[in-house]
């Protein structure tokens, strides 16, 4: 018969909000910081306190407090909690697709953020800590994004920033809206949402300049829209041919100033690299395809490869899941470098470039003193397919231990 202790840990062997943050000190075999100046620390020791990162730094140099808990693990390489830009998984899927009109302003994800969901404890387990949840693609607006750690009792413990983002789809999916808009209209009816949204932005944004004349009627339907007009958030923006990658740069980023990730960009996409290298200010979140079959040239074309060779460095990738489930992110990573991708890159791709992409890189993404305590404990190189997680820590609690129970 069971012990009720050991009954607790088999029914709750992942519970990522129990009790106050510990205090940890991991004394690895590599640390790879992503920090500004790339440093990999051999025989490194990183202490955690507070739910924050205090010290990283040589084992020799860094002594150990009393009261740690020392985690030593000499042969396994220590990273930042993994990224991803684009997740319909961390909440109630059905949720995500309230395809009431082509444009949705009013409607928005963390409503239906899930803790301690079945989907967020496998991707713990594939060392991904925070997400970005956004609606489905379906229509050519469909309201705003949440971002979100994947850890927590509560949607209050689980919440990073909300609204996260804009998320418009351009082209594919919501060209067949109802009876199939096509996209003369699709960019149309786009444009006319986002010049309505603006509008209400220059209103605000003059009466709060000068005091002057009558304050504005404050619209909860438009107001989320002012933090992307301020640049204070990001559009993801679903997108896939170069044709709709043309369009959305040219829209967004240039004539209406939104800083503007290229969600997807996948099949012959990358052929509009000069153009986003041009815009500079455009980052791309590649995937979940990370091939294509050029047919003007006759060969299989590595997608994120083909970006990078164009030019392109603020490059990530994405699972979009449940499409590829969220704790295959690494793998979508090593794809990449199998089809041209440099492996460095595609580590700091989901990692440091990715948190920069949401506007995150002063909370996560990388190894630093002062940044929140998400970490993955690997066997060794996330993006060598071999290699596994054996630990997550996330706000300087362990919300998964493959030695207490192994996920998969």
């Amino acid at each position: 018969m069971l012990s009720l202790g050991l009954w607790a840990l088999l029914a709750f062997p992942s519970s990522a909000g129990a009790g106050e943050p510990e205090r940890l000190a991991l004394r690895v075999g590599k640390v790879v910081t992503m920090d500004p100046q790339n440093r990999v620390l051999n025989n490194a020791t990183v202490l955690l306190s507070d739910g924050k990162i205090e010290k990283v730094g040589p084992a020799d140099s860094v002594a150990i407090p009393d009261g740690y808990k020392l985690i030593e693990k000499p042969d396994h390489w220590l990273l930042p909690g993994i990224v991803e830009a684009h997740d319909h998984a961390a909440g109630s899927m059905r949720d995500l697709h309230d395809y009431v009109y082509l444009t949705n302003p009013g409607l928005r994800t963390l409503e239906s953020l899930v803790p301690e969901g079945d989907d967020e404890k496998r991707a713990r387990a594939g060392g991904v800590t925070t997400v970005l949840m956004i609606p489905g693609s379906g229509n050519n607006l469909s309201g705003f994004g949440t971002l979100t750690k994947l850890g927590g009792d509560s949607v209050d413990e689980m919440l990073v920033r909300s609204p996260g983002c804009l998320k418009v789809s351009q082209a594919g999916n919501p060209e067949g809206y109802w009876y199939g808009v096509g996209r003369a209209f699709m960019y149309y009816n786009l444009r006319q949402t986002l010049q309505k949204a603006l509008a209400y932005h220059r209103e605000w944004e003059q009466y709060e300049k000068d005091q002057s004349g009558k304050k504005p009627e404050f619209d909860l339907f438009w107001d989320d829209f002012r933090g992307v007009f301020q640049r204070k958030m990001i559009a993801l923006v679903h997108t896939q041919w170069y044709q709709v990658v043309m369009s959305t740069v040219d829209m967004m980023a240039k004539k209406l100033n939104i800083r503007t990730v290229l969600g997807h960009s996948c099949f012959e996409a990358y052929q509009t690299a000069p153009l986003v290298v041009e815009q500079g200010d455009v980052y791309v979140c590649e995937g979940p395809r990370q091939l294509h079959f050029d047919r003007r040239q006759r060969k299989i074309m590595g997608n994120a490869a083909r970006w990078w060779q164009g030019g392109v460095r603020k490059l990530s990738v994405n699972t979009d899941a449940p499409v590829i489930p969220q704790e295959e992110l690494p793998y979508q990573a090593a794809m990449a470098c199998h089809y041209g991708w440099k492996p460095y890159e595609a580590l700091r791709g989901i990692t440091r470039m990715t948190a920069e992409t949401l506007m995150l890189e002063d909370r996560v993404g990388s190894i630093e003193p002062g940044k929140d305590a998400d970490l993955g404990l690997w066997t060794g190189d996330p993006i060598d397919p071999r290699s596994a997680c054996e630990l997550t820590v996330i706000n300087g609690r362990i919300v998964y231990d493959a030695q207490v129970r192994r996920e998969f």
